[in-house]
């Protein structure tokens, strides 16, 4: 049986990630309060900001700036997509 989190980002009880997916209490907080299907969304807006901004996720500010924008997006005012972005399709 999956485990249920109450979502932070879509505010309902979803099923939780099956592990911590980051390193120490953003980490933590994340496994405990948010849903595998608003996980996939951060993944996908994190795709996002590496392509527009061409982050490299090695280098140690882009790391920092990922990292703040994922708190941000699960837990502040949101994450928002870069001013010119235009979504293709």
């Amino acid at each position: 049986m999956s485990r249920t989190v109450q979502c932070v980002l879509l505010k309902k009880e979803l099923p939780g990630l099956d592990r911590s997916p980051y390193p120490g209490a953003l980490g933590q907080r994340i496994f405990d309060g948010v849903s595998k299907e608003a996980w996939a969304r951060w993944l996908g807006h994190q795709t996002m900001l590496i392509n527009e901004y061409r982050l490299t996720p090695i280098d140690p500010k882009a790391r920092k700036f990922l990292e703040q924008e994922m708190e941000k997006f699960f837990f502040g005012a949101g994450s928002e997509r870069p001013e010119d972005f235009r979504p293709q399709g």
